[in-house]
């Protein structure tokens, strides 16, 4: 009886831990390669104390309950750097990163300067490689702080990534672009509301980048896995463009053959990007599309989009459950971190 009564204490002690919403702290990192600073975010096991505050909130999305200023769990704790997609914000991915912290992660995000929501300029914006330099800033930064860096386990860091993040994250560990194949992939891509198209509405010079910029491995030695939902930018590689990519990776494609967003589609009859890593774990979810990975909207999300000209991105396929449907991805990415 007393082994049942200790077992039952015990899972009651673990449900009550995992219960416990993750502690968060603003922060600002020098971006040298920028010019300027970042504004960005840590994201950890909390251990008491802090103000409870819903982040991430708006008149169109509800926010994620995270504990502000709490106290930060003993370490070493394996170290997340955590990127958003193009016009996205360290906000609308909160569910993401207070997830994996509630698991048991140290996280770090950033707002990428030049391609996030109330900071966006595309043109800039699309020079990708800049993103990885910001997440590798991050981590320099983190390195630098001794109070923190002390909770940290730098043999277990990973790169996590949605859309223009997921790429970031994937580049980090390795893959590398091609500017012609992309550029050839936009020269015949269908018309639609999305990427190719938006590059030549928003008046984008493809032109005008450094293709030896653009083409450059920016990987990382410190990423030991890396984890991509609906990562953007695979068009027109082949498998020597992943020949340096790490080991470990899972790739999370989001809907099914009608709701998948061409521009991030991994699959065979997307990129088939897929297919050139051979050795990555591939799950795809559904009802979902590509914006089920921001944050829940609220009841009037659709109507406010719609009247400001936004994407609909609160406009889910039938039987879409945001909530449900995130904390299937951060339990996925969990287990395959190990966290």
């Amino acid at each position: 009886m007393k082994c049942i009564l200790a077992a039952a204490t015990l899972i009651l002690g673990l449900q009550a831990a995992a219960a416990e919403p993750a502690g968060f702290r603003s922060v600002t990192i020098p971006a040298e390669h920028h010019g300027r600073k970042m504004s960005g975010a840590l994201w950890y096991p909390s251990a008491g104390g802090g103000q409870a505050t819903s982040y991430g909130e708006n008149g169109v999305f509800f926010g994620t309950a995270v504990l502000e200023g709490a106290r930060m769990a003993e370490g070493p704790l394996p170290v997340i750097l955590a990127s958003h997609g193009l016009g996205g914000n360290i906000g609308v991915l909160s569910w993401l990163t207070a997830g994996l912290a509630e698991a048991g992660a140290l996280v770090i995000s950033v707002n990428h300067p030049n391609s996030t929501t109330r900071d966006f300029n595309l043109q800039e914006g699309l020079k990708h490689w800049t993103r990885t330099q910001d997440l590798r800033a991050a981590l320099d930064w983190l390195a630098a702080r001794p109070r923190l860096a002390v909770r940290a386990d730098f043999s277990r860091v990973y790169a996590v990534g949605f859309s223009a993040g997921g790429w970031t994250a994937l580049a980090l560990g390795g893959l590398r672009a091609d500017f012609q194949g992309y550029a050839a992939h936009c020269e015949t891509a269908p018309a639609s509301p999305w990427h190719c198209a938006d590059l030549t509405r928003r008046g984008v010079d493809l032109a005008a980048y450094s293709v030896a910029n653009w083409d450059a491995g920016r990987k990382d030695d410190r990423i030991r896995a890396v984890a991509a939902i609906d990562p953007a930018l695979t068009y027109g590689l082949g498998r020597t463009h992943a020949h340096d990519l790490v080991e470990r990776v899972l790739l999370i494609g989001l809907g099914d053959a009608e709701s998948r967003l061409p521009a991030t589609d991994f699959s065979a009859t997307g990129s088939g990007f897929g297919s050139l890593v051979p050795g990555a774990e591939i799950e795809t979810m559904a009802p979902a599309s590509h914006f089920s990975a921001l944050l829940p909207c609220k009841p009037k999300g659709s109507t406010i989009l719609a009247a400001e000209g936004d994407d609909p991105v609160c406009d889910d396929p039938p039987g879409t459950d945001r909530a449900a449907l995130h904390k299937r991805i951060v339990d996925r990415i969990a287990v395959f971190l190990r966290l």
